[in-house]
């Protein structure tokens, strides 16, 4: 299953709505691309931007060859973006129209968050594209956030499905180990019900919790291949479905032993409980507390024979009771 797809291809009608002073026309072959193939209809395609001025020449063809239709909204003060209340105004306006199932917002800017949350709160599905750059706040805001970048790198793929490595900075991306702890919390909910975890509700589940998770931001071009290349978990094939495991876990015993030691090399001052749980998921990359029977780290934490713990600030410290180094 593809985890980007939603429902079945061309049920829904999306308005696509782009921030053209925001947004630069390499991007917008892709945008259709992945809108057309993995969303559904494109019933209505505007783009708001002052296209008099003279840096906005290149997108003459793109309008063109792309079906769109620009609003053009004069720049009256300078360092003031005039297109997005007019994109605002016209996100509502469609909205009571009933006319679409959702919509795609194509912009970095974090203004339109609350455009996101009030578009979603009317049920519809909301998808945002913007840059690496894009604040988390509107990331979280939509169901869906595509990073523009990974629409133009198609062709950085080798032969195996694997995309090169991107070194560009993802100072707001979703990190690898946030997700590692999201899957190992995903299956061992599900072991715990005697489930297994398939890879398609995998998949959505991710993208649940995480908007913007995109296996591409990570260089593959599929949740399974991702998947197969994790050390801490496992693709199984039954029949013709596809379902995730985590590999052997560490004993209970040897987990705790390897907190207590780096709780008691603290020494005096003891361990801030953060600096903990990093110490113990680089050790054990599937580390989760649910796996062991706790709901919360702090509850794993609490139980480790000999220590006690201290809430300081806005942190917690744990200690051995014995105040052993």
């Amino acid at each position: 299953m593809n985890t980007e797809t939603v429902g079945s291809t061309f049920e829904r009608n999306f308005a696509l709505l782009i921030d053209g002073d925001n947004v630069s026309p390499k991007y917008i072959s892709g945008i259709i691309e992945e809108m057309t193939t993995k969303y559904g209809n494109l019933s209505l395609r505007r783009i708001y931007g002052d296209f008099t001025r003279n840096d906005k020449n290149s997108w003459k063809t793109v309008l063109l060859d792309n079906s769109l239709t620009p609003i053009q909204q004069y720049s009256n003060t300078v360092g003031k973006n005039s297109s997005d209340s007019a994109l605002i105004i016209d996100a509502m306006d469609i909205l009571y129209t009933g006319n679409v199932d959702g919509f795609c917002i194509v912009s970095s800017d974090s203004d339109f968050t609350r455009l996101a949350t009030r578009l979603r709160e009317s049920r519809m599905y909301v998808i945002v594209m913007g840059e690496n750059k894009t604040p988390r706040s509107i990331r979280m805001a939509c169901d869906k956030f595509v990073t523009l970048e990974n629409l133009i790198d198609q062709d950085d793929s080798d032969t195996s499905g694997k995309k090169k490595k991107d070194s560009r900075k993802k100072s707001e991306a979703l990190t690898r180990a946030a997700v590692n702890t999201a899957i190992g919390n995903i299956i061992a909910d599900n072991d715990s019900n005697g489930r297994q975890t398939y890879l398609g509700e995998l998949g959505s589940k991710l993208v649940a919790i995480y908007p913007d998770f995109d296996t591409r931001n990570y260089g593959y071009s599929s949740l399974s291949r991702m998947i197969e290349e994790t050390p801490e978990f496992k693709l199984h094939k039954n029949s013709s479905s596809y379902y995730v495991s985590s590999r052997e876990m560490a004993s209970k015993e040897d987990v705790f032993s390897f907190a207590e030691k780096a709780i008691r090399d603290a020494g005096a001052k003891g361990l801030d409980i953060g600096d903990l749980s990093n110490r113990l998921h680089l050790e054990y990359p599937a580390f989760s507390p649910k796996s062991y029977g706790y709901s919360q780290f702090q509850k794993f934490v609490s139980s480790i024979p000999g220590t006690r713990m201290l809430a300081e600030a806005n942190n917690k410290r744990v200690f051995m009771e014995d105040g052993s180094v």
